[in-house]
């Protein structure tokens, strides 16, 4: 087997491996440690000795001596010595996937969304802190506090390793989805850096939320519905990708892509799991987003697009979820639907709860060409520019302005 195929075979086991130590033993932090250091036994011998026939259990027994090890070393320890000597031994591993569980364990509300999603890409995508700092463009040392911190906090709540019960497992849900939401925009499109995307966090996204679609109805059947939503928002929105970016990595904005380089595959599933979605009882955030979604990737041309459909889409959607940046994408469709200056009037109703995001700035900029204010166009691509941290789009809103003061009023 190949390194990389290794490499995706620990990134699978790997939180199942921890999930059967954390529950075994208890110890979330020095679980997670033992099994980090059974995944690099592993990534250094399976490639060239082969891949044992249990590969899960090898991770499971590895680690475990690990951890015992480890606490044998340690005096202050001694009663969870005795615990884990207590332990049944023998190849026997348990065969429940806890990554589920893990993924809970790591979205606790405790934690904030930053230390969650750090917590999540390490122990359940099996990323290095290395990985994880380099995709946010922050010091190794600072990731590795922040994880640090996150452990710390979930170690003091005490919580049991366990999937949380009743109407506390549909909350946490939300938190899980919130935080696999999160990795997979900050992958499409980069809060800062040069770069729009970062396809380690989108594809990991992806991976994760196929996981929890798979596991999640036999434990949470009534919320596989939001889940099925999310997994198809995130294919058809990646499908889009290789057009997203020119030769030179300069933004291309939807209109204009060549939807040929739009992967096909990745829409036809992803259309087929939005239809499920919004087929499985009342329709949900991310069923209405996947919605959107396939309503821009079924539309063989720009001028094809359904803008009636999708401003209702974006009606409903903002019912459900009082989030600015809904209205502000249905300020968009509004515009689309009904022309610039509707668009205009709905846009300056998010002036105080987006000020300052350079967003409102490139889409109020946008519908102000469209409505011929050039001038105020070029002051608003200009402001938009100046506050996005990411280099594409602020050499592509640098590029709107310039062009249009080239082209006068």
């Amino acid at each position: 087997m190949t390194a990389d195929r290794v490499e995706d075979l620990l990134r699978t086991l790997a939180p199942q491996v921890l999930g059967v130590l954390a529950r075994r033993f208890g110890d979330f932090d020095a679980a997670e440690d033992a099994v980090q250091e059974a995944l690099l036994a592993a990534a250094l011998h399976w490639p060239g000795d082969g891949v044992p026939d249990n590969p899960r259990g090898w991770l499971i027994q590895a680690a475990a001596r690990r951890l015992t090890d480890a606490y044998r070393s340690d005096e202050a320890r001694a009663r969870r010595e005795l615990a884990v000597s207590a332990e049944p031994g023998g190849a026997e591993v348990p065969d429940e996937d806890d990554t589920l569980t893990l993924l809970f364990l790591c979205c606790h509300p405790a934690l904030t969304s930053a230390s969650a999603i750090a917590l999540t890409l390490r122990a359940v995508g099996g990323l290095t802190t290395a990985e994880i700092a380099g995709a946010f463009l922050v010091p190794e040392a600072t990731m590795a506090q922040r994880i640090s911190r996150a452990k710390g906090k979930i170690k003091a709540s005490g919580v049991p390793f366990r999937l949380p019960a009743g109407d506390e497992r549909a909350a946490r849900l939300k938190s899980v989805l919130h935080v696999l939401y999160l990795v997979f925009n900050e992958g499409y499109t980069s809060s800062a850096g040069a770069s729009l995307h970062r396809t380690e966090l989108s594809g990991e996204a992806i991976r994760l939320a196929r996981l929890v679609q798979r596991v999640l109805p036999t434990v949470l059947p009534q919320s596989s519905g939001e889940v099925t939503g999310l997994l198809a928002l995130m294919l058809l929105t990646d499908a889009r990708r290789p057009a997203r970016t020119g030769p030179d990595g300069d933004l291309v904005p939807l209109e204009d892509q060549d939807r040929a380089l739009w992967d096909r595959s990745s829409i036809r599933e992803g259309v087929s799991l939005a239809t499920a979605a919004l087929s499985d009882g009342p329709a949900g955030e991310y069923g209405l987003q996947a919605a959107i979604a396939a309503s821009h990737d079924i539309a063989l041309r720009a001028q094809d697009t359904d803008w009636p459909r999708i401003l209702a889409l974006y009606q409903r959607l903002e019912t459900l979820a009082d989030n600015p940046m809904v209205t502000l994408n249905r300020a968009i469709a509004t515009a689309m639907v009904h022309g610039p200056t509707t668009g205009l009037d709905l846009l300056a109703t998010l002036d105080e709860r987006l000020a300052g995001h350079y967003r409102l700035d490139a889409v109020r900029a946008h519908l102000l060409e469209r409505a011929g204010e050039t001038a105020a166009a070029i002051g608003c691509y200009e402001a938009a520019a100046a506050r996005t941290t990411n280099a594409p789009e602020r050499r592509y809103l640098t590029v709107r302005a310039a062009r249009l003061r080239a082209e006068g009023p």
